[in-house]
């Protein structure tokens, strides 16, 4: 186990550029991303492991329980060390640990373990484990089930969870589903939001573009490795992803994706996002969850309504229905969701403001300039009368004039 991290380090310092870590942070760092390809996304024990004993101290006691009985691992070494450590033995039996080395020990090669860290190094990946600055803290509230590591692609970094919001819906979507997530995504961009979602088709796929188009940063949680788009009939729009935005795994390269692994994806949406709306679901769909983790873990849920005739609103309908998911008919009703009403855009307009000022702020993006013309279709004004709005709004320092048009401006 000592030569592997040892002879690993050059490995890990290519993935991740300049440390910034001391030697034992640096195989820390290593041993964490390494568990990230022994275990199965959600593995309660291999959490326990690492919690209690550290990932470098825990991966050294299962290679070590392998190597004793190679079949299916000998549990008594990561037993001892366990309780030695605290650990309640009523909290995990011997039988539990053979059963979880059974399930690492065709993982632990090294040779394998080597190669998805020189994978990562060729398309210029980044791990980000718990300690590190950019590691969402936020992950924590999945306690053992939380991921050992994270591997990004992508020119962005991580956004932080009170500037995110999670669309998502099912991959048999229709054309109202489709409209709806563009709308919603794009609004949502408008006010400063980050879209998350999983990369698949229908709903997944329209709010990532419709966040792309709005130029507005997008995140794709996927199921296997950020080595490999999927599905391949979104290879266009995961590479726009990865130029604009990030995908994010907690599986190292060379994974597959599975339906296991498709089902724990779900819950990093969820831990990610302040909010998780689900635009279309089908009475089994994925995206329902989706929804059950964000519940679990105390984030708050909207469901876009559709027609009661569709089967692709039965889930949304019958989140609605059981009090479990907020009705959402706009983008008003998402962000009356968001904890603390924390949008990132500042606070709320004034409910006294002339509602033309409301409108045309209202068709404003901080992001992206809009011509007048647009300004006046977005907002029902008259190009005339829009014109002498954003003039007020200009003095009042609410918007500015950009080359390309006009945006609202930030605040502060």
């Amino acid at each position: 186990m000592n030569e592997l991290l040892t002879a690993s380090s050059s490995d890990l310092a290519a993935v991740v550029g300049p440390l910034r870590r001391d030697g034992a942070r640096a195989v820390e760092a290593f041993a964490l991303g390494a568990w990230s390809a022994v275990v199965e996304p959600g593995d309660a024990v291999g959490g326990l492991a690492r919690r209690v004993l550290g990932a470098a101290v825990a991966l050294r006691v299962v290679l070590e329980s392998v190597d004793r009985r190679v079949s299916e691992g000998d549990p008594s070494l990561l037993g001892q060390a366990l309780r030695q450590a605290g650990v309640d033995p009523e909290e995990i039996s011997d039988r539990r640990i053979a059963r979880a080395l059974s399930r690492w020990e065709p993982r632990t090669d090294d040779v394998r373990i080597r190669s998805s860290f020189r994978a990562a190094t060729a398309i210029g990946l980044r791990l980000v484990v718990p300690g590190d600055d950019e590691w969402p803290v936020v992950l924590d509230d999945l306690g053992d089930h939380a991921p050992a590591a994270l591997w990004l692609r992508g020119s962005a970094d991580l956004p932080t969870v009170a500037s995110t919001i999670a669309v998502v819906g099912c991959r048999a979507s229709t054309a109202y589903g489709e409209q709806v997530a563009a709308d919603l995504s794009s609004a949502l961009c408008d006010r400063g939001f980050t879209i998350v979602s999983g990369g698949a088709y229908g709903i997944d796929g329209m709010a990532h573009r419709a966040a792309l188009v709005s130029e507005g940063p997008t995140v794709a949680v996927m199921a296997g490795g950020v080595d490999r788009f999927y599905p391949s009939g979104h290879d266009t729009l995961l590479r726009s992803v990865v130029e604009k935005g990030l995908l994010v795994s907690e599986s190292p390269c060379g994974s597959t994706p599975s339906k296991w692994r498709f089902l724990q994806r779900n819950r990093l949406i969820a831990t990610l996002s302040a909010v998780s709306v689900v635009v279309e679901a089908g009475r089994r769909s994925g995206a329902l969850n989706t929804a059950a983790h964000a519940q679990a873990i105390g984030r708050p849920v909207g469901a876009v309504p559709g027609p009661i005739t569709s089967p692709s609103s039965v889930g949304c309908h019958a989140l609605i229905r059981s009090g479990l998911g907020a009705c959402i008919t706009s983008v008003d009703d998402v962000l009356e969701l968001v904890p603390g009403r924390a949008v990132p855009t500042g606070a709320a307009p004034d409910p006294r403001e002339h509602p033309e000022r409301l409108r045309v702020r209202d068709a404003l993006s901080t992001r992206v300039d809009r011509g007048t013309d647009e300004v006046a279709v977005a907002s029902g004004l008259s190009t005339y009368r829009a014109r002498e709005v954003l003039a007020e709004l200009e003095l009042d320092g609410l918007v500015e004039r950009e080359a390309g048009g006009w945006r609202r401006r930030r605040p502060g």
